[in-house]
């Protein structure tokens, strides 16, 4: 998949990816310390904080009240189902699932599987502390 616009698309792919989250600091935590991603911007007055893995942008918001936050339900509410995440291979993702399974907060949806019956692509769920959920794939082939 390519990034660049075509005559067809208005388009380049995603530029950011927002999340509200119940605690900014945990947030940051899961994608920095689990993931490798890198603090690019803090925001306090925000509050915000954007977090990179060098590809992908993503501004993790504060809501505004985390006691009366309501969580996202992904059969009931219109909004985001889940955010995917590519990584190079099987044993990157063997690598990314046993590092989430450790991080403090993370819950597992699901073991890393092939994508449908006799597919090569693979992949896996959780949800990070906070609850939002985080798909991690293969390539397809």
């Amino acid at each position: 998949m390519t990034t660049a616009l075509t005559p067809k698309s208005l388009t380049g792919g995603a530029h950011h990816v927002g999340l509200a989250v119940r605690d900014v600091a945990e947030a940051r935590d899961f994608f920095v310390e689990a993931l490798g991603f890198t603090v690019a911007a803090e925001r306090p007055d925000y509050p915000a904080i954007f977090v990179s893995d060098g590809t992908t942008l993503l501004t993790l918001w504060q809501v505004a009240d985390p006691a009366s936050a309501t969580p996202f339900d992904r059969r009931a509410n219109i909004g985001l189902h889940h955010l995917a995440l590519a990584v190079a291979d099987l044993d990157t993702l063997r690598t990314v699932f046993a590092r989430v399974q450790q991080h403090p907060g993370a819950v597992i949806e699901f073991d890393p599987e092939p994508i449908r019956e006799g597919a090569t692509t693979h992949h896996f769920i959780c949800a990070m502390p906070g609850g939002i959920r985080i798909e991690f794939a293969t390539p397809f082939a």
